[in-house]
């Protein structure tokens, strides 16, 4: 009797509360297939899946998340195709180290050297996509332009993956940057806890938890979305330092280091280094700036190309502190590239009779010198350092190169010989490095929203290295964007969204 009693009072329970009871039985990680500890684990790491409040608690240990391989605990499932995933994430307790770690990770695999992806809040609150592109291979970065946010999402689309951030209980925004990266179906898709320091466990709480392979919802139209960031040519790690809703380019610093520049809309706008809110430069009435913008040596001068009529440009100088535009260039089109050291000569492609090649003309005005005068598109000439050289890129050769000649237009020789198509050479303030764009070798020109690279070649010779990947073109590096220090350059990476 007291049996079936029994087998009465549980039937009633899981006819009252038949989901959340299956849910519980069957789902003991929730929408998830596995928990496991990835790498050198000296504490078990565990989960814990409350079906009540559809909250993880997740303890982790480890010694990092970084470098070559991985240590941490991982709540995984298998998964294909592109996919999101997010959740609102906060330590359980505090002090611990700073650098701990509490995310939401793609992994090629379970293996502790695995390609992965990962969007991870630390326990100082620096919140990064954090990516290795290959097995076995260095760990990079981009961080995010705000700290501790509430709410943390990663996307892949293709082969692209994005972080997204929400400080609050509001709607995400981009946490700026971008790369790219290749997983083969199928991967691994998970919550992630390291606690950096392999003796202790670290516990974080995830909820709200949702995988979606919807990443592209809404009407179907695409938005632009471009994010400023800066790159270490020695780490390669990126932080992203100002996200937009619309088209911005040609980013270049100021001489102190301290503020970054770029174009909008026609204007011109100055935004400290750290990031924050930028400002409208004065440009003495310049209102339809292009991408090809920079200050004289003495800073005293601003060299600005300004579009006119049918979508022509032509160079101005200003004073750099404002005032009344000065014309240097009366033939179209003309974009400015660089001054020489002293101050004293302007560097610019022109079009003249529909060929682009690269002119040199006195910075107080007068005529202009044709330099280069090979059919086809010679573009981006930038002085060297000490003056000894132009670089400029060419497609003379059949692709366009990187090539170098003397200030005269003399000595004109091929620099790099490869199968992409390579723009817009910038030395470095100290002279060893060029960095330059390179698009893959089917696409034409220099246009927008395509797969391109960041690359790095040291002047005296040598192997060239990437140093990102990511979605860019015409306005991602125009003009010369190294930092004073000859340790950073900036870019602009851009993003296709579907509202």
């Amino acid at each position: 009797m007291k049996q079936v009693f029994c087998a009465i009072l549980i039937l009633s329970v899981m006819l009252l509360f038949p989901t959340r009871l299956l849910f519980s039985q069957r789902q003991p990680l929730g929408i998830f297939e596995g928990s496991s500890d990835i790498g050198d684990v000296l504490r078990k790491g565990s989960v814990t899946f409350d079906s009540l409040s559809m909250r993880y608690i997740v303890a982790g240990g480890g010694e990092n998340m970084w470098f070559v391989k991985d240590a941490f605990h991982y709540v995984w499932k298998k998964a294909s195709h592109d996919l999101s995933i997010s959740s609102a994430i906060s330590f359980v307790g505090t002090g611990g180290n700073a650098h701990r770690k509490a995310g939401l990770i793609i992994r090629q695999n379970l293996e502790p050297d695995a390609p992965y992806a990962d969007v991870v809040l630390h326990g100082d609150g620096l919140t990064s996509l954090q990516y290795r592109e290959v097995k076995g291979g260095p760990t990079r970065e981009i961080q995010a332009s705000i700290r501790g946010p509430r709410r943390l999402r990663i996307q892949k689309e293709g082969n692209y993956v994005f972080m997204s951030v929400a400080p609050d209980s509001g709607r995400f925004r981009s946490g700026g940057g971008s790369f790219k990266i290749k997983f083969d179906d199928p991967f691994v898709v998970g919550l992630g806890v390291c606690s950096h320091d392999n003796s202790v466990l670290e516990k974080a709480i995830f909820s709200d938890v949702e995988i979606s392979s919807d990443t592209r919802a809404g009407s179907g139209e695409s938005s632009l979305e471009s994010t400023l960031e800066t790159i270490s040519i020695e780490s390669k790690d990126r932080k992203a330092i100002y996200t937009a809703a619309s088209y911005i380019e040609g980013a270049f610093w100021a001489g102190d280091g301290e503020h970054i520049f770029f174009s909008d809309k026609g204007l011109l706008y100055e935004l400290p280094r750290a990031g924050g809110v930028p400002g409208v430069y004065d440009t003495g009435g310049l209102r339809n700036l292009g991408g090809s913008n920079g200050f004289s040596p003495d800073r005293k001068q601003l060299a600005a190309s300004n579009y006119v009529g049918e979508h022509k440009s032509m160079i101005y100088v200003v004073p750099a502190k404002g005032g009344e535009p000065r014309l240097l260039t009366p033939n179209a089109s003309s974009w400015w590239h660089s001054w020489s050291a002293d101050g004293a000569t302007i560097l610019f492609a022109g079009m003249r009779n529909d060929n682009l090649d690269v002119y040199s003309i006195p910075a107080h005005g007068g005529s202009e010198t044709r330099l280069t005068t090979q059919p086809g598109i010679d573009d981006g000439p930038e002085f060297t350092p000490d003056g000894n050289y132009i670089y400029f890129n060419s497609d003379r050769s059949g692709s366009s190169q990187i090539w170098r000649m003397k200030p005269d237009g003399s000595s004109q020789e091929q620099i790099t010989f490869d199968g992409y198509n390579n723009w817009f050479p910038h030395v470095s303030p100290d002279g060893k490095w060029i960095a330059f764009l390179s698009f893959e070798k089917d696409v034409k020109g220099h246009p927008a929203n395509q797969d391109v690279m960041l690359r790095l070649l040291p002047t005296a010779g040598g192997d060239i290295d990437v140093l990102a990947k990511l979605m860019g073109g015409q306005g991602t590096f125009d003009v010369n964007s190294w930092a004073p220090d000859s340790k950073n350059l900036a870019f602009i990476s851009f993003r296709l969204v579907r509202r």
